[in-house]
């Protein structure tokens, strides 16, 4: 018999079979803005990720650092005219 059909039997083989989950969608998404993806994680997230909740995560992590970034600088900004 072969264990392809059944079910995982520990949490390793549930993870090799199931999608990413939340937290490891957004741990890939940091790591690639980054540049530190690992191979076994990019891998991952192309077999068995979808695309959609890998670009709704960038989309929104890209939004909050231009607005960090408006913020900060608005703040310097402001504080040099004094």
């Amino acid at each position: 018999m072969s264990n392809e059909n059944q079910a995982p039997n520990s949490p390793k083989d549930a993870d090799k079979t199931s999608k990413p989950n939340q937290i490891q969608v957004l741990a890939s998404v940091l790591a690639g803005l980054f540049g530190v993806q690992s191979a076994k994680n990019r891998e991952r997230d192309f077999k068995k990720g979808r695309a959609s909740d890998y670009i709704v995560v960038y989309v929104i992590l890209v939004l909050a650092m231009v607005a960090g970034m408006v913020i900060t600088v608005n703040m310097v900004v402001s504080g040099t005219g004094q």
